[in-house]
């Protein structure tokens, strides 16, 4: 499209964030006792602020500013006020602690409020300095997950990789494969690793980028033996393996939380641009033995793995007829597999949203889709903006399309006889 990158480093800023329980401190002159967490630090709260509206509300419109509300758990509810974005990020906000700390009701259980209170102030206090609200758009809306395109024999190479794995490392009880930031394979409940995928995208794969990169025109690694030579290395635990002083930790997260949980062992490891999530049961040890062995049996058969979904995958794009840009963007949402995809994005991390169109289109995506979530049948906007551009969103069968079409001439009905979905949902 005619319109220049647009990276946005501006937007709404957090002005307050707080948790809180209308249960606890029920007497006159207790409600303070309610607070569970509450930002920034000197925020000073109403004392007398009535916290449990009979008809609770997602969102509280004032000339300043907007509140979010939303209830997790049974009376635990988190508020985000701000001056305008999505109101889903504050699930997200939640979905994040629960990856790592498992439910509110998980610290009550093991420890009361104290220690709820700990959790909640150890992990927000991290989390809501690299919030950047500037960045959140509609593709945060959505949480959904980028698959990646492949035929069928390299779809086959990596399952077989994934069950022989498994079966080699027979601590391994879930297994995700992703490349290029999408994914291949998982053997996680959707939900989970929709939150899960949110944090590699956004959190742990980015701050690995850069070594990445400087390391990708460096020669294999000349430890193995064998001469299996490879590119891989943790992401998670240990970044050395010949290093005497290496720690074996790994982060641990909490899965199929709504019936009970399962803490995980999350290790992740990386060969170019292909990565592979192993995730453990919590109660087992990680020895460096383990690692060496995963790092052994892992790093080659990745590497050949990488390089050969790279070939296919360049093949298919210098397929005649792909090169010329097409005249619109969009943005695809499946509501039933959480499938996205998006033309519109260059690049998307949690303090950057890179786009090839300008923000006020952006923001018109957004308005559209808080039209779709007022109602439950499908329906179709079409919106002619003042520079010429046609924005279409369409809702239909769980599915949400959004096309931005720059084209001055055109007509309504020339705009609507055009269907590019058909052109994407295939991909799906």
């Amino acid at each position: 499209m005619a319109s220049g990158s647009q990276e946005k480093l501006y937007g709404p800023s957090l002005l307050n964030f707080f948790i809180y329980n209308p249960k606890f401190g029920p007497r006159e002159g207790e409600e303070e006792k309610k607070i569970l967490f509450y930002h920034p630090s000197d925020f000073l709260f109403p004392p007398h602020r009535t916290f449990c509206p009979t008809k609770p509300a997602k969102s509280l419109h004032t000339q300043k500013n907007r509140q979010f509300f939303f209830e997790p758990e049974e009376h635990f509810w988190m508020v985000m006020v701000i001056d305008s974005v999505y109101g889903a990020v504050l699930q997200q906000c939640y979905n994040m602690y629960k990856l790592f700390n498992g439910r509110f009701s998980k610290a009550m259980d093991e420890g009361g409020v104290a220690l709820l209170r700990e959790r909640l102030e150890k992990f927000f206090y991290r989390y809501l300095q690299a919030l950047h609200l500037g960045s959140c758009d509609l593709l945060d809306v959505f949480g959904g997950i980028s698959f990646f395109p492949l035929d069928k024999m390299t779809y086959l190479k990596i399952q077989s990789f994934v069950n022989q794995m498994e079966q080699s490392l027979n601590l391994v009880k879930y297994t995700a494969f992703l490349y290029n930031d999408q994914l291949i394979w998982s053997g996680l409940e959707q939900d989970d690793m929709r939150i899960l995928y949110k944090y590699l995208t956004t959190s742990l794969f980015p701050r690995h980028s850069e070594p990445e990169l400087a390391g990708r025109d460096s020669p294999m690694r000349p430890e193995m033996s064998g001469n299996l030579l490879h590119y891989g290395r943790f992401l998670t635990g240990p970044t050395n393996l010949k290093d005497p002083e290496a720690k074996f930790r790994f982060p641990k997260i909490y899965v199929n939380t709504e019936n009970g949980y399962e803490e995980l062992h999350l290790i992740v490891y990386k060969a170019m641009s292909a990565a592979v999530c192993f995730m453990i049961n919590a109660t087992a040890e990680l020895t460096r033995e383990f690692c060496e062995q995963l790092d052994n049996l892992v790093g080659p058969r990745l590497t050949l793995l990488a390089s050969d979904i790279c070939e296919h995958h360049n093949i298919n794009r210098r397929t005649p007829g792909l090169e010329k840009e097409p005249h619109f963007k969009f943005i695809y949402f499946n509501h039933m597999n959480l499938a996205e995809k998006s033309t519109i994005h260059m690049r998307k991390t949690a303090s950057v949203s890179l786009t090839s169109v300008h923000p006020d289109l952006m923001k018109i995506l957004g308005d559209i889709n808080s039209d779709f979530s007022r109602v439950d049948d499908d329906e179709e906007i079409i919106v002619k903006t003042m520079t010429d551009y046609w924005v279409v969103g369409k809702k239909s069968d769980q599915r949400e399309l959004y096309v931005i079409l720059n084209q001055k001439n055109a007509n309504l009905i020339e705009v609507n006889g055009k269907q590019p979905i058909r052109e994407t949902s295939t991909v799906f």
